[in-house]
């Protein structure tokens, strides 16, 4: 079995690409992030033709999430649905393949005396309250997407750059060693204990041929799934070429 989490930073722009890695690659659950459109915007009728159930949780012009499956996906989920009003669409859910799964786009958090940062705080300590009200540590369960965290100084190019930022902080890294401790393992991490393999690199600046990137990008597994796990890996091909996504899509296999 074989699971990915790609942010394609708008599918409008990636589409093609999308469609022509869904076909080469053949992952049997794929998470999506950064959108960057409505449900109607999204290629829907070209996904189903590859053979892939989609469940789309779209909005205008930011952020985005979805879920493609060769399997039905049911008890789609869209939002937290925790009582708070948010127009920000960042988690889906469903069950798929015998696994819930649950995609996220973290918000980025800018600078730390922000909005942005204080709204990014918010958000993922509600994430922390609701997993549980959703799924249970015994389930077969993968959290997989754009978390826009650094887990380890070796995860970025250079962490003394962006230490103090909304990306690598003692408050964001606490937050996700909470989601962790729900029950969840790194699945990268449980592979290469001591490895890094970055799966965003800026535009700018030459980041993607001087290899100054990040690992945000994660896929984590409740002990069940992870044990099952045999490989991980960063697909850099897909970072090259023509028009490409600042991410790089992670893929794991299970047996």
């Amino acid at each position: 079995m074989l699971i990915g989490t790609w942010n394609v930073n708008s599918v409008r722009a990636r589409e093609a690409r999308l469609l022509a890695w869904l076909e080469r690659n053949q992952p049997d659950v794929l998470c999506l992030q950064e959108l960057k459109g409505l449900e109607e915007a999204f290629p829907t009728e070209a996904v189903n033709a590859l053979g892939y159930h989609a469940a789309v949780f779209g909005q205008r012009t930011y952020n985005g999430v979805a879920i493609l499956s060769k399997t039905p996906l049911k008890n789609v989920t869209m939002g937290m649905r925790d009582g708070v009003d948010d127009p920000q669409a960042r988690v889906i859910t469903a069950d798929t393949a015998g696994i819930k799964v649950v995609c996220v786009y973290v918000p980025n958090g800018s600078d730390v005396e922000s909005d942005k940062y204080t709204y990014k705080i918010q958000w993922l300590n509600r994430l922390i309250r609701w997993l549980p009200t959703v799924a249970s540590p015994e389930d077969s369960l993968v959290m997989c997407g754009d978390f826009n965290i650094i887990p380890f100084d070796r995860d970025a190019w250079s962490a003394d750059v962006f230490r103090g930022t909304g990306l690598l902080n003692d408050e964001v890294r606490r937050l996700l060693s909470e989601i962790l401790d729900f029950g969840l393992e790194d699945v990268f991490v449980k592979l290469n204990p001591e490895g890094t393999q970055y799966t965003w690199w800026d535009y700018r600046a030459l980041g993607f041929q001087t290899n100054s990137g990040l690992r945000i990008d994660l896929i984590l597994a409740s002990k069940s799934v992870a044990a099952r796990c045999t490989e991980t890996w960063v697909d850099r091909e897909e970072r090259k070429g023509q028009k490409p996504s600042d991410h790089a899509p992670v893929l794991v296999r299970l047996h």
